[in-house]
């Protein structure tokens, strides 16, 4: 059986790193980390005003809210030597013709330490979980301008099957994989 928490040392630093499920309380959290993975990710990519309104804190956190009191989806907590670090959300497709595979929401991190292998640690957790779940697909939608997501999600196993939509502007990829 999975434990709820992972607890592992970083082999190079030495640091403990947990991932968990999120839980309410968390809320405020998880807000915090998609808010500041957003304005350092996002700056050359959202027009202003559209990212100061994806990254309003108290809308974030009623997101977040809403959706750990109403049990939808799958979200996830990382730290770093106990501290809040990557978050993760997935649930079953919301894009119609992909209705038999997971979707990975959003995976972030904060900024200070991208490239430190967190976030692909948060990845296998999530893909494993996907696939537990009885998923044998995964797909996830990224602002094509996103260089450096997208080239961590190729990293993953993950390409893009030439679907787009402008739900936001700029436009965004979908990406799949098979799990």
């Amino acid at each position: 059986s999975r434990k709820a928490i992972f607890p592992q040392r970083n082999r190079r630093t030495a640091m403990e790193v947990c991932i968990r499920r999120a839980k309410p309380g968390d809320e405020e959290t998880l807000a915090m980390i998609q808010i500041k993975s957003w304005q350092s990710a996002f700056a050359d990519i959202l027009d202003r005003e559209t990212l100061e309104g994806c990254t309003d804190f108290e809308r974030v956190t009623a997101t977040y809210r809403r959706l750990l009191e109403q049990g939808i989806g799958n979200g996830y907590l990382l730290t770093v030597d106990g501290k809040p670090h990557c978050i993760a959300w997935w649930d079953r497709s919301r894009t119609q013709q992909m209705a038999e595979y997971a979707e990975l929401i959003c995976i972030h991190s904060l900024p200070d330490r991208w490239r430190q292998g967190f976030g692909s640690r948060m990845m296998e957790r999530v893909l494993s979980d996907m696939a537990v779940a009885g998923y044998r697909q995964v797909m996830l939608w990224v602002f094509a301008e996103n260089t450096r997501a997208r080239k961590f999600y190729e990293a993953n196993g993950f390409f893009t099957n030439g679907e787009q939509k402008p739900q936001l502007l700029p436009v965004e990829l979908c990406y799949q994989k098979r799990l």
